[in-house]
C-alpha cells in the first residue's frame, strides 16, 4: 500500500527569494503548512498563494516551530522541509510510490554553495530524517542542528533533496552569527565546560577535518571559502559561550 496523502511542513523567515520553488516542488501531496517567524519581506504573501495554511508565530527555535506544527497536521505521514530545500522529481516520485515498512525515512541532501555542488567538506554525507509518522516522531529541544527522534525503525530513501543553504557570502556570515549565538546558549545550558580552550583548539581541528580529511580541497575555491567560514563559525560559537560563562561569573561575584 502506498504512503497516501502527506502533510508537508515548511518553516521560514524572510525567504521570499526561495519559498516559491520549495512549495511548488511539494505541491499536491495532501496539505502544506507554513510556519513563518514574522518575515519582513513577501514570504507570507507568496506562501499563501501556494500552501494550505500559513501561520505566524515568534521564533524560539527551529525545533519549537516544527513541534508546534506537528500538532496541527491532518495526515498520518509528515514531510518536513526548509525553505532552502527543493524536492527533485525523482525524490517526489519515490515518496509517492513508497510502501512504508519503517516509521521514518532519512533523505540525503545534495548541497550547492556559490554555484557549485559540494562533493566534499563532509557535505557529501549529509542526510536528514524528514519523512515520518507524526505519532512516532518529535524534535529534540536543541537550539541548533535539531533532529527528529522517531520511535521505531527508520529506513533511507535513494534520491536526494536539493539544498541551497546560502545565497551568498554575506548571507552565510549572517547565518553564522545567528547559529553561533544559539549554539553558544545551547552549549552553556547543557553544562558545557572549557569554552575558552575549545575556542582555541576546535577551529583548526575543524579545518583539518573538512578541508583535508573530508576532501574540501576538491571543491575548488568554493570549498576553501566554505571551510574557512565553518572554522569562523566554530570560533564564534565558543567565543560567545565563553562570554556567557564569564558574564555569569561576574554576576555571581
Amino acid at each position: 500500500m502506498n504512503i497516501g496523502k502527506i502533510s508537508v511542513i515548511v518553516t521560514c523567515r524572510d525567504e521570499a527569494g526561495r519559498i516559491e520553488k520549495c512549495l511548488d516542488s511539494a505541491h499536491g501531496f495532501g496539505e502544506c503548512i507554513v510556519v513563518d517567524s514574522f518575515s519582513g519581506d513577501d514570504t507570507v504573501a507568496l506562501a499563501r498563494e501556494r500552501s494550505s495554511l500559513v501561520y505566524q508565530r515568534p521564533f524560539v527555535s527551529a525545533a519549537d516551530q516544527k513541534n508546534w506544527a506537528l500538532q496541527r497536521v491532518r495526515y498520518e505521514w509528515v514531510l518536513i522541509l526548509d525553505a532552502d530545500e527543493i524536492l527533485t522529481r525523482a525524490l517526489r516520485a519515490e515518496i509517492e510510490e513508497l510502501q512504508p515498512t519503517c516509521r521514518g525515512y532519512w533523505i540525503r541532501r545534495r548541497s550547492d554553495y556559490l554555484g557549485r555542488t559540494i562533493r566534499g567538506c563532509g557535505w557529501q554525507r549529509d542526510r536528514v530524517l524528514r519523512l515520518f509518522e507524526r505519532a512516532h516522531g518529535r524534535y529534540d529541544d536543541a537550539q541548533v542542528h535539531e533532529e527528529v527522534h522517531v520511535v521505531g525503525k527508520s529506513g533511507a530513501l535513494r534520491n536526494p533533496l536539493e539544498h541551497h543553504p546560502y545565497r551568498d557570502v554575506t548571507h552565510h556570515i549572517k547565518k553564522i552569527n545567528e547559529y553561533s549565538s544559539r549554539g553558544a546558549r545551547d552549549f552553556v545550558e547543557r553544562g558545557g565546560r572549557m569554552a575558552a580552550l575549545r575556542m582555541l583548539t576546535r577551529p583548526p581541528l575543524r579545518f583539518v577535518r573538512m578541508y583535508l580529511l573530508q576532501a574540501g580541497f576538491r571543491d575548488g575555491w568554493q570549498g576553501l571559502v566554505l571551510c574557512l567560514l565553518s572554522v569562523y563559525s566554530v570560533f564564534l560559537k565558543y567565543a560567545k559561550a565563553w562570554e556567557l560563562q564569564w558574564r555569569d561569573q561576574e554576576r555571581e561575584s
